[in-house]
C-alpha cells in the first residue's frame, strides 16, 4: 500500500526498442536513491516509478539519459508576473517544483523568467499557471512570437504606473516631511500631515499591503511584508496618537506622530523600485536588440516574376525573396541570383561585411549593403539562426550560477529572520528603554523592517549574468548557461582541434601522386569519397568533379582512420597511413617520399590503396586562419597552456604547431583518445576548455570543463558545447575568458555589497550604536538606504557593458 505522499510517475521513453534495452533502463533506475518501485513497460514505451519527493524525478531522468536513452520532456520559459523581490522568486520556484511531473524549475528574479522542464503527459502550462496563481503571482502564457511583445507591453505599463505613483508620492510626502521636521508646532500640523500621508500610504502604497496579505494567507513573507509592517505600524500608531492624545498626556508623556516616516518610506521605496525597474530593463538590452533585428515585411518574388510585399509571418520555406540595398534579411536562406556585401556584425561581432554570391548562405537579422540579390528561404520563424541565438541567450540569462543557490537559501529565510530581529529589538527596547519606551521601541523596529533588503541579494548574481551573457552575444559569443560563464574564468588549459578550429575548415586538394594512374582508379576513388561524410572527402570530391562514378558493392567508415569499400570483388581503402599498416598493405618508397614532403609543408596526406598495395597519395591543404596565431599568443600571455589535438599525421601537426606558436600537440588521435587526453589533464588539476567544430569532437567537448564550439561547425558539436563562437574566430576565446573574469568579479562585488549592507545596516537600525554614542537611525533614512541598495547593485552590473 502506498504512503499518502507517494507519487506514481510515468516517464515516456525514447530509444527503448527491445527487452534488452528495457532491462538496462530498469537496472539503472534501481540505482537511483529515493525510487521506491520501478518497472519498464516496453509495449507502452514508458517507465513507471514511485517516488515521494519530486526532486528524485530529475535524478531518474538524468540516469536514463546518461545511458544513452531519452525521456520525452518539454522545456519552456514563461515570464512570471507580480514578483516584487528575491523572496518572491524563491516562493514561485518552490511551488512550481512541487507540481507533479515537473523535472526542474528555476525562477530568475532579474528577468522575471521561469525556466521549466516537465513531462507533457502529466502536467502542462495551465497547471503550472494555477500553481503560481495560488500564491499570488501569475505566468504569461503566450506563444513565443507574441510572448516578448506582451511582456514588453506589461513592463512598459508597470513602469509607467510605478512612475506615476512615485511622482505623486513625492509630491504628497515632501510637505509632510517638511512639517514633521521643522513646523510641528504650527496649527493643525498633525491633521495636515494625516491628510497628506493617507493617500501615499493607503493608495499609492496599497500594493505593498495587498501583496503582504496574499503572502500571509499562504504562510509566506516577502519584502512587501516588511514594508507593510513598518509603514502600517508607523501610520496606525500616529493615527491613534492624533485621535487619542490624552492617553499619553495623562501619563505625562509627549505625543509623537510619525506620518512623515510612513509617507517618506513609501515614496523612497517606490522611487527605488522605479529606478530598479528601469535599470533591469537595461540589463536585457541585448535581447531587445536581437529581437529588433528581424524586419516585419519582405519582398516576395511570385512565380510569374512579379514582386509582392508580404508580412514576414507569411513567408514559407522555398519561397524566393528579394533583398534591396540597405534592407535587413528577414529569414535564413541561400542566394540564388545576384551578389552583395552583407553586414553580419550583429550575429558574429565581426565588423567587416561578407561578400554573398550564388549558393552562399544568408541569415535573418543581417543587413544588406549596396548590392541586390534574391535568395531561397531555408528556415523561417523559430528555426532561423537568429531565433536560436535569442532562445539560447534567454535561457542563459535565465539560468542560475552555482553561487545563486546559496543566495536563494538565504533569501528563503531572510524575511522571517528580519521580522524576528525587529520583534527582538522591540522587546529589548521595551525592557531596557527609559522614558517613553514604547516610542523608543517603535522607531528601531520600523527601521529594522525598512532597511532590510532581500532585493539587493536577489539581484546581485542574475543581473551580472544577464549583462555578461548579453555582452557575449553582442560580440558573437553565445553562452549556454551561467555555470559555464562562471567557470570560464578558472580555465588554465585550452585544447584546440586543428581542422576548422585553427584552420579555415575549407580543405582543398593541392595534388595527387599516382603509382600508376588510370581512369578506373580515379572513378573508384571518387565513388568512395562521395559516400564519406568527412570534410577531407568533400575536398577530393570537389577536385574530381569531372570524373564519372561507379557503383560500390559495400562501404564502411572506420572512425579516426578512413573508409573501406568493395568494387568488383576487390577491397579498397582511403585514409591515413595507420589504416594501410593495420591491413598489411605494402607501401611504395616513391609515394612515401612524396607524402613526407607534403607533410612537412603542413599538408594533410590521404592514402588510396587496394587490398595489396598503395595506389596514390593525395595532398590536402587547409589554410590557417589569419587570427589563430594571434589568439594563441593572447592565451599564452594570459598564462593559459595551449594544446593542439589532431587526427592528422605527426609531420603536418608539427608544421601547424610551429606556424601558430603551439608548444604542445598530439597527432594521429582518435575521438576517444582526445577525450582520454582531456581527462588526464583534468586529473592533474587543470580546468580544461576544449575547442572544436566537428562531430568527431563531440566526445571531447562533453568531457571538458568548458566546451567551446565553432559556429560554422557541426550541429552536434554546437549542441554539446557550453559556448559557441558564431564567427569561428579564435580571438573570441580570450575575450570570453576576460568576460567571465569581469562577470564573476561583478557578482562578488554585488554580493559583498548586498551582504555587508544587511550585516551592518540591520544592527545599526536596531539601535546597537545607541548605548555607545546615542545614535538612533531615522526610519526615513533607513527607507532611502533600502531603496537605493538594489539600484546600486543593478547599476554596478550595468558597468560590465562598458568594460573591454
Amino acid at each position: 500500500m502506498q504512503a499518502n505522499n507517494d507519487q506514481t510517475i510515468f516517464l515516456p521513453l525514447e530509444g527503448v526498442d527491445s527487452e534488452h534495452c528495457a532491462m538496462i533502463v530498469d537496472n539503472e533506475l534501481a540505482k537511483v536513491n529515493g525510487i521506491k518501485s520501478h518497472k519498464v513497460e516496453l509495449n507502452n514505451n514508458r517507465a513507471v516509478i514511485t517516488v515521494n519527493k519530486t526532486d528524485i524525478l530529475l535524478n531518474a531522468v538524468k540516469a536514463i539519459k546518461d545511458i544513452g536513452y531519452g525521456v520525452t520532456t518539454v522545456k519552456n520559459s514563461f515570464p512570471v508576473l507580480n514578483m516584487t523581490c528575491a523572496s518572491c522568486a524563491v516562493s514561485a520556484e518552490s511551488i512550481v517544483k512541487s507540481v507533479a511531473g515537473v523535472i526542474s524549475a528555476s525562477v530568475n528574479y532579474a528577468n522575471a523568467l521561469l525556466t521549466v522542464e516537465y513531462l507533457p503527459g502529466i502536467t502542462n502550462p495551465g497547471e503550472l499557471q494555477k500553481a503560481v496563481q495560488s500564491i499570488g503571482y501569475d505566468l504569461l502564457l503566450e506563444n513565443e512570437n507574441n510572448q516578448q511583445e506582451s511582456l514588453e507591453a506589461f513592463h512598459e505599463k508597470k513602469f509607467n504606473e510605478l512612475k506615476r505613483k512615485t511622482i505623486w508620492s513625492i509630491v504628497f510626502a515632501t510637505p509632510v516631511m517638511i512639517i514633521g521636521m521643522f513646523f510641528m508646532e504650527m496649527p493643525y500640523a498633525n491633521l495636515i500631515m494625516w491628510l497628506l500621508a493617507t493617500p501615499v500610504v493607503l493608495w499609492f502604497g496599497k500594493d505593498f499591503f495587498i501583496n503582504a496579505w496574499k503572502q500571509t494567507k499562504h504562510r509566506s513573507a516577502n519584502m512587501d511584508t516588511l514594508v507593510a509592517l513598518s509603514t502600517g505600524i508607523a501610520y496606525l500608531f500616529s493615527l491613534y496618537n492624533m485621535l487619542f492624545p490624552q492617553f499619553w498626556l495623562k501619563r505625562g508623556l509627549e505625543v509623537h506622530v510619525y506620518f512623515e516616516t510612513a509617507a517618506v518610506i513609501i515614496a523612497f521605496i517606490l522611487l527605488g523600485k522605479m529606478l530598479e525597474e528601469k535599470a533591469k530593463g537595461n540589463t536585457s538590452a541585448a535581447i531587445k536588440k536581437l529581437i529588433g533585428l528581424q524586419p516585419t515585411t519582405v519582398t516576395l518574388i511570385l512565380k510569374d516574376g512579379t514582386e509582392k510585399h508580404v508580412a514576414v509571418e507569411a513567408v514559407a520555406e522555398n519561397d524566393i525573396l528579394l533583398v534591396k540595398p540597405g534592407e535587413r534579411i528577414a529569414v535564413d536562406g541561400i542566394v540564388v541570383s545576384g551578389n552583395s556585401n552583407v553586414d553580419e556584425s550583429m550575429l558574429t561581432g565581426e565588423p567587416v561585411p561578407v561578400l554573398k554570391s550564388k549558393n552562399e548562405k544568408v541569415f535573418a537579422g543581417t543587413i544588406n549593403q549596396k548590392g541586390s540579390f534574391q535568395f531561397k528561404v531555408l528556415k523561417v520563424g523559430q528555426d532561423t539562426m537568429l531565433s536560436h541565438i535569442i532562445k539560447m541567450v534567454q535561457e542563459a540569462q535565465g539560468s542560475k550560477a552555482p553561487v545563486q543557490k546559496l543566495v536563494d537559501k538565504i533569501a528563503a529565510v531572510f524575511v522571517p529572520t528580519v521580522i524576528g530581529i525587529a520583534t527582538l529589538a522591540f522587546i529589548l527596547w521595551m525592557i531596557l528603554g527609559r522614558d517613553n519606551n514604547l516610542v523608543h521601541a517603535l522607531l528601531p523596529t520600523v527601521s529594522v523592517l525598512v532597511i532590510a533588503c532581500p532585493c539587493a541579494l536577489g539581484l546581485a548574481t542574475p543581473t551580472a549574468i544577464m549583462v555578461g551573457v548579453g555582452k557575449g552575444a553582442e560580440n558573437g559569443i553565445l553562452i549556454k548557461d551561467a555555470e559555464s560563464l562562471e567557470l570560464a574564468k578558472k580555465i588554465n588549459t585550452v585544447v584546440l582541434d586543428k581542422t576548422g578550429t585553427i584552420t579555415e575548415g575549407k580543405p582543398q586538394v593541392t595534388g595527387i601522386s599516382w603509382l600508376n594512374q588510370d581512369d578506373s582508379a580515379n572513378q573508384i576513388l571518387l565513388s568512395i569519397e562521395k559516400q564519406s561524410e568527412h570534410p577531407l572527402a568533400e575536398a577530393v570530391v570537389s577536385y574530381l568533379r569531372n570524373v564519372n562514378t561507379v557503383e560500390l558493392s559495400s562501404f564502411e567508415s572506420i572512425t579516426g582512420k578512413g573508409v573501406k569499400a568493395r568494387y568488383n570483388n576487390k577491397t579498397y581503402f582511403v585514409g591515413n597511413r595507420n589504416l594501410l599498416e593495420e591491413n598489411n598493405i605494402i607501401g611504395c618508397s616513391e609515394l612515401q617520399q612524396q607524402a613526407d614532403e607534403w607533410s612537412n609543408l603542413s599538408k594533410t596526406v590521404i592514402w588510396f590503396s587496394d587490398n595489396k598495395k598503395a595506389l596514390a597519395v593525395i595532398a590536402i591543404s587547409d589554410k590557417i586562419k589569419e587570427t589563430s596565431a594571434e589568439a594563441i599568443n593572447q592565451l599564452k600571455e594570459m598564462g593559459i597552456e595551449v594544446y593542439m589535438l589532431t587526427g592528422d599525421n605527426k609531420s603536418t601537426a608539427k608544421a601547424i604547431a610551429e606556424q601558430t606558436g603551439i608548444q604542445h600537440y598530439r597527432a594521429e588521435m582518435l575521438p576517444q583518445h582526445k577525450a582520454d587526453f582531456i581527462r588526464d589533464l583534468q586529473q592533474r588539476g587543470n580546468i580544461v576548455a576544449m575547442v572544436g567544430d566537428g562531430i568527431n569532437d563531440s566526445t571531447a567537448l562533453a568531457t571538458a570543463d568548458v566546451s567551446i564550439a565553432m559556429g560554422k561547425g557541426s550541429d552536434i558539436a554546437i549542441e554539446v558545447a557550453k559556448m559557441t563562437i558564431i564567427s569561428s574566430d579564435l580571438n573570441k576565446i580570450p575575450k570570453a575568458i576576460r568576460l567571465s573574469k569581469q562577470t564573476v568579479a561583478t557578482i562578488r562585488q554585488n554580493l559583498f555589497w548586498a551582504f555587508i549592507y544587511n550585516v551592518i545596516g540591520i544592527p545599526v537600525a536596531a539601535g546597537i550604536l545607541y548605548p555607545i554614542n546615542g545614535f538612533l537611525l531615522n526610519p526615513m533614512i533607513a527607507g532611502a538606504a533600502m531603496a537605493f541598495s538594489s539600484v546600486s547593485v543593478v547599476s554596478n552590473s550595468l558597468r560590465l557593458k562598458f568594460k573591454n
